[in-house]
């Protein structure tokens, strides 16, 4: 796993973790801008789970390959999961709830980095 892109993804959750903070202190929901931003953190994703499955298949194994790859499809299925909550719930709670998902995410970027071995 290339250590560049954990720390793009780790950023661009986080950026997109702040902007809900922002709505959620404002007592604002979820808006589609931010959805776009969070199916861009998803297509990065996307990117960082294929590179890695790649560098798997190739015989560069993370330590620990059972957590590290579902850490993978945990984090692959947590903003989708917000997008939907935030879609349904139209109050401050949906940024709340793209706010905890995004926190998730970029933890799992570090949690990620440690069980590959960077």
């Amino acid at each position: 796993m290339t250590p560049p892109l954990t720390v793009l993804v780790a950023l661009a959750a986080a950026a997109l973790g702040l902007w809900a903070a922002w709505f959620a202190l404002r007592d604002r929901a979820v808006i589609l801008r931010q959805l776009w931003g969070g199916a861009v953190v998803e297509g990065l994703m996307v990117i960082q789970a294929v590179v890695a499955g790649v560098q798997h298949a190739t015989g560069t194994v993370p330590a620990e390959p059972a957590v590290f790859w579902s850490y993978v499809v945990t984090q692959l299925v947590l903003l989708p999961a917000a997008a939907l909550w935030a879609f349904a719930e139209r109050s401050r709670w949906s940024s709340v709830v793209l706010l905890i998902a995004a926190a998730a995410v970029a933890f799992l970027q570090l949690r990620l980095a440690q069980t590959w071995g960077n």
